[in-house]
């Protein structure tokens, strides 16, 4: 009897222990368990502008979701600068540069070791981006917000800081991203339309320029409105001043196959530009506000088929800023196979001109009347002058040679001037002032070697 109960306990056993080397085996051939992936709660789409009621997204490319939340307050909120500079001497910088730690220490070191007291950043840029999380519900909704700067507040206040004059720049008509968002609101293609030209408008015929972005219609209303309200959002973050670009119908691209839904085709372009800037005037009352315009506009007396006269700006802005870049001008300008190569003579005679149809403004019938907006007087002139080669090389001497250009243009109503380096890295010698009581020679127009020829900019 005791050797069955033994045998029959071993067998047990081995039974026992078989089991459990089969268990081992299945549990360490199994992938470890996962948590339970929590649900994701639906958040609903903010509602359309009431204004105009927002057709619903294409289905194909382009489309981008809405940010969720702004992002939360990390510094206290900006201030204006205190005791802003009566001349204002600026550099421009992407939201990109501006997001960065070490590009705005070299935009501060660049402050303390030349003349610049001033910046220029993009907040809503050529491609309809805004680089912070803005508190207009209608960027959120349609996809704008690209938060390239997350502490608007704290950038802010360590430029004033400093102090540095901080100029909040809107790219206004072309703007991708919108046009994308509300059709209802853009330049379209006449080719790709239905010939009754009825029904909701779709991304799909969509008319683009020469680098394929978009544009609106500068007589939509809802869009000024767009602007304004992201305008007056970085007026409440401590911006100094207000800076409006592509404020134009399209320069370039098809223009023969142009639909516009909301321009009548009978009010002049520069009557619907200059309706534009009153409106900006009235929204933003008591703020700096600033228009960039092409550098032809200070000798044509047309609106170069963009609607830009020069003196719709005068009566409205606090600074008309004509993009006088040497390198945009054409061929046999002033006699010049090359305008590039000389820049003191190009900028001198566009900042003279504009000065003389300044002056012709302010004593004009038209301001004795009062037809300059309520408060405000005939603009002062701030030039965009160019740190970038095209058309010839832009050394130090050439940089030099465009400021000293405007100074002796202008005179007594000399307010400053703005760089562009589209690289944000700036030629530091050519912004070096000479010691006081010295005057600089007058520089030299010797012909810099051309280069290959390049793709205009802005």
């Amino acid at each position: 009897m005791v050797r069955i109960a033994t045998r029959c306990a071993l067998a047990a056993g081995c039974l026992l222990l078989a089991v459990g080397w089969f268990v081992w085996r299945r549990s360490a051939a199994a992938p470890p368990r996962s948590k339970p992936t929590p649900a994701v709660k639906a958040t609903p789409s903010p509602a359309p502008l009431a204004a105009t009621p927002a057709p619903q997204p294409p289905a194909t490319g382009g489309t981008r979701l809405p940010s969720a939340k702004p992002t939360p307050q990390i510094s206290p909120p900006g201030q204006p600068l205190e005791n802003p500079p009566a001349t204002v001497k600026a550099v421009y910088f992407t939201g990109w540069s501006a997001g960065i730690k070490l590009r705005v220490d070299y935009l501060v070191d660049l402050h303390k070791t030349t003349a610049i007291n001033a910046v220029v950043i993009d907040i809503k840029d050529y491609s309809g981006n805004i680089a912070y999380s803005v508190s207009a519900p209608e960027a959120h909704q349609y996809g704008a917000v690209r938060v390239m700067i997350r502490d608007i507040d704290g950038l802010v206040n360590r430029l004033h800081r400093e102090g540095i004059y901080v100029i909040a720049r809107l790219t206004v008509f072309q703007d991708p991203v919108l046009a994308e968002a509300r059709p209802d609101l853009a330049v379209h293609r006449v080719s790709k339309l239905p010939k009754e030209k009825r029904g909701p408008l779709t991304a799909a015929s969509l008319w683009r320029d020469r680098k394929g972005l978009a544009w609106i219609d500068p007589a939509s209303r809802p869009a000024w409105e767009y602007v304004a309200s992201i305008a007056r959002d970085a007026l409440g973050h401590g911006a100094d001043e207000l800076n409006f670009d592509y404020v134009r119908f399209p320069s370039d691209g098809d223009l023969d196959d142009m639909y516009f839904p909301n321009w009548d085709g009978k009010t002049p372009k520069h009557e619907v530009i200059r309706q534009f800037f009153s409106y900006l005037r009235k929204q933003l009352e008591g703020a700096r506000i600033s228009a960039d315009l092409f550098g032809l506009s200070t000798v044509n007396q047309d609106d170069l088929g963009i609607g830009q006269v020069i003196e719709d700006a005068y009566g409205t802005f606090d600074y008309v800023c004509p993009m006088v870049y040497p390198s945009h001008y054409a061929r046999k300008f002033l006699g010049f196979p090359n305008p590039a190569q000389h820049p003191y003579e190009v900028v001198n005679y566009s900042m003279k001109e504009a000065r003389s149809r300044l002056e012709d403004f302010s004593r004009s019938k038209q301001a004795a009347a009062g037809k300059l907006e309520p408060g405000v007087k005939a603009a002062a002139l701030r030039p965009w002058i160019q740190d970038f080669d095209l058309g010839a090389k832009y050394d130090a001497a050439m940089l030099k040679a465009q400021i000293k250009a405007v100074e002796d243009a202008l005179g007594d109503r000399f307010a400053g001037y703005m760089v562009w380096a589209p690289t944000n890295i700036y030629t530091r010698q050519g912004l070096v002032e000479p010691p006081e009581g010295k005057a600089e020679a007058q520089p030299s127009a010797t012909a810099a070697p051309p280069l290959p020829s390049a793709g205009a900019g802005n």
